[in-house]
């Protein structure tokens, strides 16, 4: 065993030199004692037609989930995922088997409401099967097997953090709404959207640029006609109180005179052919050559190309196409039989055994040089291509979906099981990446979207534009209601990015997570949870199972109880108190907690406590203490309500001045005027 809890199983003659370093797993692995011989599940090695494959069965019932980037639905049980990671357009690939991520991982929840969790520690292309038994395989070599034992589902999701590791708390800018398109150009039009957002009163805080921003797409370049000036567009954008994120993908043009093919080739810094020459494939650009990620010099190569990069003013970086993704390769990709070299650990090996972690590798060396290029700031990339533990580096999005009804469906249970994976920051593309939404679902998939971790509308070439005013007043008028709420809640949704960069926490949570003994409420994958405290019903929702105990109707500002709306349900748990900005925002830049709305919604014993979490939004001084963290517990006797504030930890010193408390109760939410904060006593 190492630590308690986790099991770790080899095979019989295994050759840890074809499956390690582990990817997946942050630190080694060291033993602690042996297991237990009344340990529950115990894995059966074996090869079968020259593939290693390792069955697990266990007792009883299991509800299963995991795997990662999935279509479909939340529970997993009798369902097969394909571990290679595929450029999957509107996932018609393999049924939607496999996607743009490999997770080989598996999380079981017993009647009981124990849980067990299974990671195949290989990168090799392979199957997960989720039955009983449960059968991993791997086109590889046999491989080692962890095992976790604990008695909940947030304990498994600790326990995974602490082997996979965690998100780094992210610039709170991050948390604000995204607006993309492939693409906007010329810089005249990227500017024209930023002021629309602005007066039409839409908060936003970050506008992207999709690969229409380069020469001939040549990544690390700009397009002299469309973005000559990319410092000055950026710091006309930052004026505006917006960020700008921008796309780097790995190919690199073969052109002649391109100072990033020149300076890559003469530092031999190519993935290999089988011959041994530099692997051409076509992308964007044409015939491109491909970054061997798997170097030590490579990657530093790449992360030095961040600085002049970030320089003008870039505030985020966008990998795509890193599964890799090949135009004329062998299924959408590079050859199996290319050659990647290794170095300091990494052993040379093919392609096959590297391909599922490309994207991964990649999205280190552009986390290292943009640290280096804003050693002040924190970084912030989104990957397309990921593995499990990727969520120490980048946050992601579930790719290339359709703007059909189906394809919001299946968005909930895609973030879900990701956050059940160790990956805490996703969403999907709002509204759908391909096609054309019509004002009542982009109206709907707004209204969801405000309460997935990551919030980002995105669309297709040659779609109509879609910001939120161009699809006529109720969808503006829906979507300018859903960003509203997704500003209200950034202290909340701030402190639980803070919970989990911590322990690992999904942001986004299956209702099963209140109350994991209650077996109806494990398929229910249409409502859903943030955080402990928030339950989202959305109007989409048929006969959805919801938990038990105390839950009561939280009417956001300026929203009308029992008026028609798209905008989901939102319920607050009884004897939480949750925190909302005291005042309607823009962009996180006018965010200040010095001012917070408390909702005080009281249990059974007239009680309720929550928590919320603040520093500076940016950069790293609250890893050196400047931070504070408050709670805040409420109680109501003879018709007053007291509230006091302790100081849980950090030294920011930033305290909160004036509190107004809103008093959740079955008849609504009654309001106090403003008060000198963070206690106070209320007559109801």
């Amino acid at each position: 065993m190492s630590g308690d809890g986790v099991g770790v199983f080899y095979p019989a003659g295994f050759d840890s030199s074809r499956t390690l370093p582990s990817f997946a797993i942050q630190h080694p692995l060291l033993p602690q004692q042996a297991i237990p011989a009344d340990w529950a599940l115990k894995p059966v090695f074996s090869l079968q037609e020259g593939k290693a494959v390792v069955t697990i069965s266990y007792q009883g019932r299991a509800d299963l989930y995991g795997n990662g980037e999935v279509s479909g639905p939340l529970r997993r049980n009798e369902t097969t995922v394909q571990l290679w990671n595929t450029d999957n357009y509107a996932y018609g690939k393999a049924n939607g088997e496999r996607l743009y991520q490999s997770h080989p991982w598996i999380m079981g929840v017993r009647e009981d409401g124990s849980c067990f969790g299974i990671i195949a520690d290989h990168t090799w292309k392979g199957t997960v099967q989720a039955g009983n038994p449960i059968v991993f395989t791997a086109d590889g070599p046999p491989f080692r097997v962890i095992i976790l034992e604990q008695p909940d589902p947030a304990s498994l999701m600790k326990a995974l953090a602490r082997l996979t590791g965690t998100i780094e708390l992210p610039p709170l800018w991050a948390l604000g709404y995204h607006q993309s398109r492939y693409s906007y150009y010329p810089d005249t039009k990227l500017l024209q959207i930023a002021r629309g957002f602005r007066q039409h009163r839409m908060p936003a805080d970050v506008l992207w640029l999709d690969i229409d921003y380069m020469q001939q797409y040549k990544i690390f370049t700009f397009d002299p006609a469309y973005y000559p000036d990319p410092r000055k567009t950026n710091d006309s954008l930052h004026a505006l109180d917006f960020r700008t994120v921008y796309m780097i993908d790995p190919g690199v043009k073969k052109e002649k005179g391109y100072a990033v093919y020149e300076s890559g080739s003469r530092d031999d810094h190519w993935v290999l052919n089988k011959e041994g020459k530099p692997y051409i494939g076509k992308v964007w650009p044409g015939d491109c050559v491909f970054p061997d990620f798997t170097r030590p010099a490579t990657r530093a190569w790449w992360s030095s190309l961040y600085r002049d990069f970030m320089a003008k003013g870039i505030d985020g970086v966008w990998n795509d196409m890193n599964e890799p993704a090949v135009f004329d390769g062998p299924d959408g990709t590079m050859p199996e039989d290319n050659i990647h070299r290794g170095g300091e650990g990494l052993p040379q090996d093919l392609h096959h055994r590297y391909h599922n972690v490309y994207g991964m590798l990649m999205v280190m060396a552009s986390r290292d040089g943009i640290v280096k290029a804003n050693p002040g700031k924190r970084p912030f990339i989104l990957s397309r291509a990921s593995f499990l533990g990727g969520q120490r580096y980048a946050a992601t999005w579930t790719g290339d979906n359709l703007s059909t009804w189906q394809h919001l469906k299946l968005a909930t249970p895609m973030v879900l099981n990701l956050g059940l994976s160790g990956q805490p920051f996703s969403g999907p593309d709002v509204a759908g990446f391909s096609g054309e939404p019509d004002p009542v679902l982009y109206a709907h998939w707004m209204s969801v979207g405000a309460f997935y971790p990551f919030f980002r509308g995105h669309a297709s070439k040659n779609t109509k534009y879609r910001e939120p005013w161009e699809l006529g007043a109720m969808a503006e008028t829906e979507s300018r209601k859903a960003l509203n709420r997704r500003y209200q809640l950034l202290p909340y949704l701030y402190t639980l990015f803070r919970e989990s960069s911590l322990t690992g926490m999904p942001v986004m949570r299956p209702v099963f997570f209140a109350d994991p003994t209650d077996t109806l409420l494990r398929r229910e994958q249409e409502a859903f949870m943030l955080g402990s405290n928030l339950l989202i019903v959305p109007k989409t929702a048929r006969d959805p199972h919801l938990p038990s105990g105390k839950w009561l109707p939280l009417v956001f500002k300026d929203e009308q109880p029992g008026k028609e709306t798209v905008q989901p349900d939102v319920y607050i748990k009884g004897g939480t108190i949750v925190p909302l900005t005291g005042r309607q925002l823009q962009s996180t830049v006018a965010y200040h907690a010095d001012s917070l709305v408390l909702l005080v919604c009281p249990d059974s014993d007239s009680r309720a406590e929550g928590m919320v979490y603040t520093d500076a939004g940016e950069g790293y001084a609250y890893q050196q203490g400047s931070y504070e963290e408050t709670r805040f517990t409420a109680r109501i006797r003879n018709r007053q309500l007291t509230i006091t504030a302790r100081h849980q930890s950090g030294n920011w010193q930033k305290s909160i001045r004036f509190i107004k408390v809103g008093l959740v109760t079955d008849k609504g939410i009654r309001y106090s005027a403003w008060l000198k904060g963070p206690a106070a006593t209320i007559n109801f």
